[in-house]
């Protein structure tokens, strides 16, 4: 047996000071007084709190545990893809005492080959101790399978350490090498929750075999600041969930009103198992995923909860700041050390950008939440005063987070000063068009919608003019609740008539417009968005405002391209559109 060494276990807790260079994990220059286990649940304000009486949810570990009561187990498996290799990353609740190792090979019948990898951790709130072993997650665990065959199946078993069981042979295929033409279908999604999502995650398992891999704009976690517990108990609380869906674990519309924050991930990731071991599962940051909350409602309850240890108060509303959250839950801290993406591989930075071939396609993750000029969260810098090098307490936002790349000479109004920027500048110029002719982008948050925000402005003023002078063929959002497909645009917002051949065929990668598509519509407990009065802008021409589902991306061959919008509810297709390469006829 064949025998491939990584670096040894490495656990990387939160730090106490931001680094020298620029960068930052999680800052505790003030103390955190909350609640030592924050629970959301203030009828029994302990970590094993039911809310008004809904039974906590549980998913099925990864590996049922030989035992009926594991000291250690594999509750999650995920897949995602290296240069030339796969990553597989395991979760267990406690150590493995030692380096994690697979066995893999070509068959099942004969894993001769082993490699060990690396293990990481932080400090989680609440932390595995104090929960079920089989459902949850606080030790990460890496092996990289390197140098494989393109678009080869492999096979492979988790070894037992520590109390774990070791997994039964599963399997991955390896990505198709750039300039391979045959065609191929991935899943795109963002705002994939576990409330209102069940219809979407049923429509991607079924799709499972038929995809090489999925792509996911996160945005999942976050914790509603109407929390029940009352009176009075918010009217949404009693509104019936659509058919076939399920109440997440608190109250009937969803939101973790037990454990905050970490129960959700725990909960939504041993969900995911059923597509994350089978193909790469891809992912980007989103905003629900830097910290804890994000805004509270009347009265301030959650912030005087967060601040306070106070059930049912109030607090100022300049109380929610930074250090309102516990530390584990500020500056991206879970994303970070749930998720292995190629950032190192890639010349990006860890979670938050990086790039990937697949086969006639060139796909780049990008951080619409961090790390570009006036971004929706703030920097340090950006909170400071003039003469200041860090901010005080009261200065700061609860959702404070980054940079994650530098800023060059700390100048946070200059996008060409950001390490983003640059890289995907350097990204866009090395890409061979002649092996990757398709070029697809995305970030969380969209350019443009009918729905208008100020973040839009800040996006497109960071990515588009770059994504524009590449050729980029589309850039794919979501964010807003709904599905929403745009007319061809370019600087600005400028329709481009000339590359839209009929009502569901663009031509693309012209380098004077960019296809977008804004699908934010898996599911979770925000539920849907809805433009109410608003006027329909004139750059919108198909808007959804009731289906959940996400979207099928179909590259058929160096000229053609689809987009489907499947729907959650198995009744078929929302939407689809053609892209074309000047010069294609529309049939394919």
């Amino acid at each position: 047996m064949k025998t491939a060494v990584a670096s040894g276990l490495v656990f990387a807790l939160s730090v106490n000071a931001i680094p020298a260079n620029g960068k930052r994990d999680v800052d505790t220059r003030y103390p955190y007084t909350g609640p030592a286990v924050p629970v959301g649940d203030w009828v029994d304000p302990t970590v094993k709190g039911n809310g008004k009486g809904f039974p906590r949810l549980v998913e099925p570990p990864a590996v049922t545990p030989a035992s009926a009561k594991p000291l250690n187990n594999i509750n999650v498996i995920a897949l995602s893809y290296l240069p030339h290799g796969v990553n597989i990353r395991y979760q267990t609740p406690f150590g493995l005492g030692t380096a994690p190792t697979v066995h893999w090979g070509t068959k099942a019948s004969d894993l001769c080959h082993s490699s060990t990898g690396s293990t990481s951790s932080y400090d989680r709130t609440p932390p595995c101790s104090e929960a079920a072993v089989t459902q949850c997650s606080q030790f990460f665990h890496d092996v990289q399978l390197g140098n494989l065959n393109a678009d080869t199946t492999y096979y492979y078993r988790i070894l037992a350490a520590n109390g774990t069981t070791a997994s039964s042979i599963l399997n991955f295929t390896t990505a198709r090498a750039a300039g391979n033409d045959k065609g191929f279908a991935i899943a795109v999604l963002n705002d994939m929750g576990y409330t209102n999502a069940h219809g979407t995650h049923q429509q991607l398992d079924d799709l499972a075999d038929d995809i090489a891999f999925a792509w996911h704009g996160v945005c999942y976690n976050g914790t509603s600041t109407g929390l029940p517990g009352g009176p009075p108990i918010p009217a949404e609380y009693d509104a019936p969930l659509p058919s076939g869906e399920l109440p997440n674990q608190g109250g009937p519309q969803g939101g973790d009103m037990s454990v905050l924050y970490e129960s959700n991930w725990d909960l939504w990731q041993q969900w995911m198992n059923s597509l994350s071991m089978k193909i790469p599962y891809m992912v980007l940051p989103g905003n629900h995923e830097a910290s804890c909350g994000e805004f509270d409602g009347p009265n301030n309850i959650l912030t005087a909860y967060l601040n306070n240890d106070k059930s049912n108060s109030s607090a100022p509303e300049s109380a929610l700041t930074y250090y309102s959250c516990p530390p584990s839950q500020r500056n991206f801290s879970a994303y970070q050390n749930r998720f292995r993406m190629p950032g190192s591989e890639t010349g990006g930075v860890g979670n938050f950008w990086y790039s990937f071939d697949y086969g006639m396609a060139h796909f780049i993750s990008l951080n619409s939440e961090t790390d570009f000029a006036y971004s929706p969260e703030w920097p340090f810098v950006r909170d400071a005063a003039s003469n200041e090098t860090l901010p005080t307490e009261g200065q700061t936002f609860i959702t404070d987070s980054g940079p994650f790349g530098t800023i060059d000479d700390n100048n946070w109004k200059d996008n060409e000063a950001y390490q983003q920027i640059q890289w995907l500048k350097q990204d866009l110029a090395s890409v061979d068009r002649s092996k990757t002719p398709w070029v697809f982008a995305m970030g969380h948050r969209p350019m443009y919608s009918s729905q208008t925000s100020s973040y839009q402005a800040n996006v497109r003023n960071a990515f588009e003019p770059l994504l524009l002078q590449y050729g980029v063929d589309a850039y794919l959002a979501g964010h807003i609740h709904w599905y929403e497909r745009l007319l061809p645009l370019g600087r600005n917002g400028t329709i481009e008539s000339n590359n839209i051949v009929n009502n569901n065929t663009y031509y693309t990668g012209t380098g004077t417009s960019l296809t977008h598509i804004i699908n934010g519509m898996a599911g979770n407990i925000e539920s849907h968005s809805t433009l109410g009065s608003d006027a329909l802008l004139n750059i919108t021409t198909v808007l959804n405002q009731r289906d959940y589902g996400f979207s099928k991306l179909t590259v058929h061959n160096t000229s053609v391209a689809t987009l489907q919008y499947i729907k959650g509810d198995g009744n078929g297709l929302g939407d689809e559109l053609t892209l074309l390469k000047k010069n294609v006829s529309a049939s394919r």
